[in-house]
C-alpha cells in the first residue's frame, strides 16, 4: 500500500486533494497531515496550498514538519500543488518573504496594468519537454488557476511548462523527484486527475 502525506499547515484544498488522491488510488493511505513523523514515514509527499506565502512559510514552520518537508525534498517524490511550488524559490514578493530556497528564483507578482488579477479559471499549459506526470496528457491541456504570483526560476531548464497570461512564465516545474505546478490539478477534471495518477505511480 502507497502511503501519501498531503500536508497540512493550515491552509489549501486539503479535502479536494485528498478525494482526488483516494479516486485516481483507490488502494493507497492518504493522510492529511501535519506530524514530521507521519510526512517521515510516507512514501510520497503532496504539498497543496491556496493562500498567502507568509502565511504558508510561518505556519510551516509553527508546525514542526519544516525539517520533515525538507528531507522529503531530498529523495522522495514530491508533488506541489500552487504555494507547494511558490515555497520551493528563493523569495517571493507577497510579504517580501524568503521561501526553501531549494530552487534558484524568486516568486514576482503580475505586473501588467491591463491585466486581472488574481489570474483565475481555465488556461491552456504547453509541455516544455516530456515527464512521466505528462503521459496521457495532450500538450495545450487546459487546467485550472488561482493566484496573483508566479514562478520565474533562475534557470529556464527547471521548467516543465508554462502558461501565457498576459506575458508567458512557468506553470510546472521538474527535477529529479520533484515535480510542482501553480495550477490546481484537483480542480482540473480528466488532465488534472490524470497527473495526479501519473504522480502516484511515478518511480523518479
Amino acid at each position: 500500500m502507497v502511503r501519501i502525506a498531503v500536508l497540512d499547515y493550515g491552509m489549501g484544498n486539503l479535502r479536494s486533494v485528498s478525494k482526488a488522491l483516494e479516486q485516481v488510488a483507490p488502494s493507497a493511505q492518504v493522510a492529511v497531515t501535519a506530524e514530521p513523523e507521519r510526512i517521515r514515514a510516507a512514501e510520497r509527499i503532496v504539498v497543496p496550498g491556496q493562500g498567502a506565502l507568509p502565511d504558508c512559510m510561518r505556519n510551516l514552520a509553527a508546525s514542526g514538519a519544516r525539517d520533515a518537508v525538507l528531507e522529503a525534498l531530498r529523495s522522495k517524490p514530491y508533488l506541489g500543488i500552487c504555494l507547494g511550488l511558490q515555497m520551493l524559490f528563493e523569495h517571493g514578493e507577497e510579504g517580501d518573504t524568503d521561501g526553501l530556497g531549494v530552487f534558484a528564483g524568486r516568486v514576482p507578482r503580475f505586473a501588467a496594468a491591463r491585466l486581472k488579477i488574481p489570474h483565475m479559471g481555465w488556461n491552456e499549459v504547453l509541455q516544455d519537454r516530456p515527464h512521466p506526470l505528462w503521459t496521457g496528457i495532450s500538450d495545450r491541456s487546459r487546467f485550472y488557476f488561482v493566484h496573483s504570483y508566479y514562478p520565474a526560476p533562475a534557470q529556464s531548464a527547471l521548467s516543465a511548462a508554462h502558461c501565457v497570461y498576459g506575458v508567458p512564465f512557468t506553470c510546472a516545474i521538474a527535477r529529479d523527484n520533484i515535480f510542482a505546478v501553480q495550477f490546481h490539478p484537483e480542480k482540473s477534471q480528466s488532465a488534472g486527475l490524470q497527473l495526479l495518477s501519473n504522480f502516484v505511480r511515478w518511480r523518479p
